[in-house]
């Protein structure tokens, strides 16, 4: 049995590019002597935060935001005892990645709350995304013996997951995955202008 933890290596200049607020320009025309269109721009230099409900429903709408993956191996072992003869047994290794986040869908109304240059946001709990974690494709029987109904093949793939939980959705784990997100989230709303951003998770 073993077990691999990575930080989410998806890339947060993906998610940026989304929910990026676009920048506006005055734009002026005026005709010169030979009636020609002359396109003018200004720039205008702003010191005040532009963030929008449009921006928050633009971040809500990534849904759910990974911010840790945990890659474990489990064995599963079942035997079945005969009163004549050998016992049937059946020893299976499963794979799983269990990853850890938050679905933005699911924040409260006000998640977002602004002041000058801080901003506060209240975010769901961390949690595990998906119960379906397990890799079927990559199941393979590490020893058979006898024979093995597809009902007690289910029996050991969910008594592989129950493991795989166990071992893996910790206070630990779910403190890192709080702590990713901090990390990402707090980039996130610098790159609107905020310079301090305050972060809290509702309760599991």
């Amino acid at each position: 049995m073993k077990l691999q933890t990575d930080k989410s290596n998806h890339t947060l200049s993906n998610s940026l590019l989304i929910i990026a607020a676009v920048v506006l320009c005055a734009l002026g025309v005026r005709r010169c002597h030979e009636n020609r269109e002359i396109l003018d721009v200004e720039v205008v230099h702003s010191d005040s935060i532009d963030f929008t409900p449009v921006h928050i429903r633009s971040i809500e709408n990534i849904g759910e935001w990974e911010f840790l993956a945990i890659a474990d191996e489990e064995l599963v072992d079942s035997t079945r005892h005969r009163t004549l003869g050998r016992d049937d047994r059946l020893v299976r290794i499963y794979h799983g990645t269990l990853r850890l986040g938050i679905d933005l869908s699911q924040a409260r109304e006000g998640w977002v709350q602004t002041e000058g240059d801080s901003v506060h946001l209240q975010l769901p709990p961390v949690r595990l995304l998906s119960e379906r974690f397990i890799d079927e494709a990559r199941t393979r029987a590490f020893y058979e013996s006898g024979t093995w109904s597809a009902r007690a093949k289910e029996q050991m793939y969910y008594k592989a997951a129950r493991q795989m939980r166990h071992r893996c959705v910790t206070p630990q784990t779910l403190k890192q995955a709080e702590t990713n997100a901090r990390a990402e989230l707090t980039a996130l709303f610098q790159t609107f202008g905020f310079t301090r951003v305050g972060i809290d998770f509702d309760d599991l």
